[in-house]
């Protein structure tokens, strides 16, 4: 017997055409091999090796990191695909929200898939001794050799980068963060979250606050700088919606006070001649906002009382939607000829 020779009366499908060279037990079954055949083709020095419980090499070489990749899905999904893929070249590259799902149950999380949405922080695939895969709490699924199970309640609804089904940026910095005593690299990766664009800091402190990981001195010290990175850059891009639209330039960060009366607040941006007052609302899960709500809510009830309008901007809505923002600012300068005058106040640098 050679390894050309069928070993079931149905001869295999050629191997050959199999880009990714990674298939379970049912996609080589469903091509004609028989589990003897299987055996036969993975024995020491045989064509094939047995990568994961049910899940192959078809080839006697280390696997690459899109194999690898593959297997840990083929591994962890509820039913694997009987067709296989075409093969995914594993760069960060732009998210492909329509791609594809061939892995039912089975997302790539935690630092594995940080390396997937481009981040420099993040190690390479083929540094990294495990991948974690989510997968819903009540799968019955143990970690094996470079797969480690992650288990959540309910399972977020994937972005594909690359062509793989990876967890949404917040959980998968979560499920990172849980496996990490590396206060330097937990810092760089929270941080590159919010410059980078990745995510906004209030979900990602809901998702660390929701892991139970607040409690550990070096992730909320990461995460207090967390917090002052994700508001530097919300004024960076404030600054940038007054100019790049053609708004009146305000004054910046400014107090507010009666005449020899109380403190009326602090703003972000302000503009005397029109009375309009702009907010940037940073508050995280981190906060309490049961405390905090009252408090923005009384200052904005007693501004307008004064006849000052107060627009609240949210980080995500000046990431996604500055244009929108813009014109809501430019709305509320306009009406102002078609309001009362506002009361005097007296403007502070804060």
């Amino acid at each position: 017997m050679n390894h050309n020779t069928p070993l079931s009366p149905r001869p295999p499908r050629p191997l050959s055409d199999v880009r990714r060279r990674v298939l379970t037990t049912a996609q080589l079954r469903a091509r004609g091999v028989t589990a003897a055949g299987v055996s036969e083709r993975c024995r020491s020095g045989g064509p094939w090796q047995q990568f994961l419980p049910g899940v192959f090499l078809l080839h006697p070489g280390p696997p690459t990191s899109e194999e690898r990749l593959h297997a840990v899905l083929l591994f962890a999904a509820r039913t694997p695909a009987t067709v296989p893929a075409t093969a995914i070249p594993v760069q960060p590259g732009p998210e492909q929200p329509h791609a594809p799902q061939p892995y039912a149950d089975a997302l790539i999380t935690g630092l594995a898939a940080l390396t997937l949405y481009g981040f420099t922080s993040a190690p390479s695939l083929l540094s990294l001794d495990r991948i974690d895969v989510l997968v819903p709490r009540l799968r019955r699924l143990r970690s094996q050799g470079c797969a480690r199970i992650v288990r959540t309640a309910s399972l977020p609804a994937p972005a594909h980068v690359t062509g793989v089904p990876v967890a949404p940026v917040p959980r998968a910095l979560a499920d990172a963060v849980a496996e990490l005593t590396d206060a330097d690299l937990v810092r760089s990766l929270l941080t590159e979250a919010v410059r980078g664009g990745h995510c906004d800091p209030a979900a990602l402190v809901r998702e660390l606050t929701q892991a139970r990981l607040l409690n550990r001195p070096h992730v909320v010290d990461a995460v207090d700088s967390l917090l002052a990175e994700g508001r530097a850059v919300a004024e960076d891009r404030l600054y940038r919606m007054v100019r790049e639209h053609g708004l009146p330039e305000p004054v910046w960060n400014v107090d507010l006070r009666l005449p020899g009366g109380p403190h009326l607040g602090g703003l972000d941006a302000y503009w005397p001649e029109q009375a309009v007052a702009l907010e940037l609302d940073t508050r995280t899960p981190r906060h309490d906002e049961d405390a905090l709500w009252p408090e923005y809510a009384r200052k904005r009830e007693h501004l307008e009382r004064l006849g000052i309008t107060v627009v609240h901007v949210t980080p995500k809505k000046l990431r996604d939607a500055a244009e929108q923002q813009a014109t809501v600012v430019r709305t509320a300068l306009m009406a102002a000829d078609q309001r009362e005058p506002a009361g005097y106040v007296v403007v502070l640098p804060r």
